[in-house]
């Protein structure tokens, strides 16, 4: 990999020396500084912007939640807590919010806020370096008009972001004054507040995203702990320590930290290789390619590395799933016994034994994750063979006695070894199962447009809240409009899941989303897999990485010991 040599305006006091990017961005293996701490990552999507109005992928949101804050954020309980908006209050009828901001919140210095005419810029000149040109660097403080700015900047057509649905139930958000900020919904929606938690709700200055328009996505701004230094795509992205960050721990301003450098290495053997050589300091879930060399059959740590790596297991609210068409009345599969007979025909809890080194939950409960209110609290599939027979029986006999034609399920090559499982295991109950894999983008096309009448999907949480994943079987989100794959409809189900989402009291919503899991699962549109669990593993001079079931990354209390 080759070096990069940066001209870049860092002063003495609180930014890194030139010589310690330079030595950041030479090869993967370079040697760390030893007076800076420099968090290295891989991410092997690679990251197609900065822009928080685009971050739809973790590879994305990520790096974003080191530039941006929003008015609240998730802790690691995924309970909301104060971030940009120091409090607030929601009026009786649970359609108004009102944000009281703190004063103290600045973006990051940008020249262009040198000749902004806001009413609160302040100007604080930097130090320049030989290199570094511009007559100034300045930056502003955070009013509540910048949210009205960037949320309207959201729900803009022509801006096309994909968070614009987070604004759905919103009637109006506006600034009576510098520090208050509100928001009136057309209904009440009880997760509401959790959905301004996502990176697609962050604060962003007019200034900076007029003047670059659409390459605002590679000359981000925001108030977050990390500023934008240096991004080369497919190479290398450097994010440096914000002086200027509002959150102080004691009489620290966060971060400890000095820089996050980001590479882009495409294959997982070679990050693996790359990590526990020490050339990166964390790496993220798990991969086929190594999952036996660093875990045993039962999930643990091995012995040989136990001595110099960390490893973090939390659950992840991520559901893995098997969906049919609903809509597809010729399919042998519209007969819910045979749906039914799939879901008990295999073994989850050998498939993740065997296939995930038990990384992750089987499958056997409802369609909500464990740990979510509202999710099923007894098993409904575990595997029953004997029970699975009759019903494919009953189906064989509804045919005239006819053998059940062969199941066409459709995957992505990182799945083909699960629904191998799953087919051998139906070809002991006499179903014939062909593996249909795909890539990923037309496999998703394909579902979304209702050609495939079995497949294998999964759901990641938007927010924590069972709604969430409900409205995967609300038919007015029929896809392509909204994310039911499945296109199930069911009255009741749309009735109840309409009065959970207005519902305000907790008990009543909980139950309410339990019965929705309820009716869902005994109509089997979905076949839940298993309930995704995140691994984070770290070297054991690194401490303070934060994360939660939403699988964030929280880089702010991150301590690199030497």
């Amino acid at each position: 990999m080759k070096s990069f040599v940066l001209s870049l305006p860092f002063t003495p006091s609180h930014s890194l020396s030139l010589l310690t990017l330079v030595i950041l961005l030479a090869a993967c293996g370079g040697h760390r500084h030893e007076d800076k701490m420099i968090f290295r990552y891989n991410e092997t999507a690679g990251i197609a912007t900065l822009d928080p109005a685009f971050a739809k992928d973790q590879s994305i949101i990520w790096p974003c939640r080191q530039l941006y804050n929003g008015l609240i954020e998730l802790d690691t309980a995924l309970e909301v807590q104060p971030s940009i908006a120091k409090r607030w209050t929601i009026s009786d009828d649970g359609l108004t919010y009102t944000f009281i901001l703190r004063d103290d919140v600045y973006f990051h210095k940008n020249e262009l806020f040198a000749s902004s005419d806001h009413s609160s810029s302040h100007s604080l000149s930097l130090p320049l370096t030989p290199s570094h040109s511009p007559k100034h660097d300045s930056t502003r403080r955070v009013i509540a008009s910048d949210f009205v700015y960037s949320f309207h900047r959201i729900v803009d057509p022509t801006v096309l972001s994909p968070g614009a649905w987070v604004f759905s139930e919103v009637d109006t958000f506006y600034a009576p004054t510098d520090t208050t900020f509100i928001i009136r919904l057309k209904e009440p929606f009880a997760p509401f507040l959790s959905l301004l938690g996502m990176v697609y709700c962050s604060v962003v200055p007019h200034e900076v995203v007029e003047h670059y328009g659409k390459d605002f996505r590679s000359h981000p701004c925001g108030t977050g702990p990390f500023q934008f230094q240096y991004w080369k795509e497919g190479v290398k992205l450097v994010l440096r320590k914000n002086p200027l960050y509002f959150e102080v721990i004691s009489t620290h301003r966060l971060p400890y930290l000095d820089a996050v450098a980001v590479t882009f290495i495409v294959d997982r053997q070679t990050v693996f290789l790359e990590f526990v050589k020490g050339n990166l300091d964390f790496m993220n879930s798990l991969d086929a390619s190594y999952k036996d060399e660093i875990l045993t059959p039962d999930g643990r740590l091995k012995e040989k590395y136990a001595d110099r790596i960390d490893m973090v297991s939390t659950p992840y609210l991520n559901t893995e799933y098997l969906g049919f068409n609903m809509e597809d009345h010729n399919s042998v599969l519209h007969d819910r016994r045979l749906r039914q007979a799939i879901a008990l025909g295999f073994d989850r809890r050998k498939m993740m034994k065997y296939l995930r080194n038990n990384v992750g939950e089987p499958g056997v409960y409802g369609f909500i994750p464990r740990g979510l209110p509202g999710a099923a609290e007894q098993p409904l599939y575990e595997y029953d063979p004997g029970r699975a027979r009759t019903l494919i029986a009953e189906v064989k006999k509804s045919l005239g006695g006819k053998e059940i034609p062969p199941l066409k399920l459709s995957t992505t090559s990182n799945y083909v070894d699960l629904c191998k499982y799953i087919q051998q295991q139906l070809g002991l109950l006499g179903l014939t199962v062909e593996v249909d894999v795909n890539p990923p983008a037309p496999l998703r096309q394909q579902m979304s447009e209702g050609k495939l009448p079995w497949f294998r999907g999964s759901w990641v949480a938007d927010y924590p809240d069972a709604e969430n994943y409900l409205s995967l079987f609300y038919s007015p989100n029929r896809a392509p409009a909204g994310p039911n794959y499945t296109r199930f409809n069911n009255p009741e189900v749309d009735r109840l899941y309409t009065r959970a989402r207005s519902t305000t009291d907790p008990e009543q919503r909980t139950a309410l989303y339990h019965r929705i899991d309820s009716l869902v699962m005994a109509e089997a549109p979905v076949i839940v897999l298993y309930y995704d669990q995140i691994l984070h593993f770290t070297h054991k001079n690194v401490t303070g990485l934060r994360s939660n079931a939403m699988n964030n990354l929280d880089l702010r209390h991150v301590k690199i010991a030497r």
